[in-house]
């Protein structure tokens, strides 16, 4: 049987590989095992961890409440620092918690699931995207950048996956905690001036790793998981 002319005009038509998934949109929580309104917060970010892989959720436990009679035992400054930072780099509003940033442009109250979720959706609606990649190698993680525009600096993040917590003091007290996406580190790692660039870097303290892209006006402009070892 001769082939039709429809079949051989479909048999002509260029292909083209599938477009790449946009890059996940980062949704930072700042938040307290201190604080008495942030376990839903909390739970919210771990559903977020559980269900969407196009999110990145990354929980920052902060310094400021501990002396409220319960020291967290994942605070660290760097984690305070960034909120901080964001209020001077960013038209985020104020420092409070449970607050959730979303790529570095937008702030809502962490609690509040379904303005967060609009949230995402417009950050997914306007997301920039520099290249980003980033793999386990042996002892260290290496890294992809390609070319863009403008300039950023390049963010390691190492966190816990999920922390169960007994809290005996403060707010919260006889509560169990369940926190997810726990960040244990932040490693301000290079800076990026527009060029392609390959990087390798220590593995920092955390079950599991993420780079992030960030523009001197605080928007998240690339953003990967670090993929497993494949071997």
């Amino acid at each position: 049987m001769r082939p039709t002319l429809l079949a051989l005009m479909i048999a002509a038509l260029p292909t083209f590989a599938a477009a790449e998934p946009a890059r996940p949109v980062v949704v930072e929580l700042f938040t307290s095992q201190g604080c008495s309104s942030c376990p839903p917060a909390d739970r919210i970010l771990a559903e977020l961890a559980r269900s969407r892989a196009d999110v990145l959720p990354l929980a920052f436990h902060v310094t400021y409440w501990n002396r409220l009679g319960w020291p967290d035992p994942f605070s660290f400054e760097a984690a305070t620092d960034r909120q901080r930072a964001y209020r001077a780099i960013s038209g985020i509003g104020g420092i409070y918690t449970p607050q959730a940033v979303v790529d570095g442009t937008q702030d809502v109250v962490g609690s509040d699931f379904a303005e967060l979720r609009r949230a995402i959706a417009r950050a997914a609606a306007s997301v920039v995207t520099v290249p980003l990649s980033a793999s386990r190698n042996g002892a260290g993680i290496s890294v992809t950048i390609g070319a863009g525009q403008g300039s950023g600096r390049l963010l390691l993040v190492g966190y816990d996956r999920e922390h169960r917590t007994q809290v005996p003091r403060g707010e919260n007290a006889g509560a169990m905690l369940v926190e997810a996406n726990i960040v244990r580190s932040l490693v301000s790692a290079s800076a990026w001036k527009g060029e392609a660039a390959e990087l390798r870097l220590a593995v920092p303290e955390g079950e599991a790793h993420a780079v992030l892209l960030q523009a001197p006006d605080g928007s998240i402009i690339g953003a990967a998981r670090v993929a497993a070892p494949t071997s």
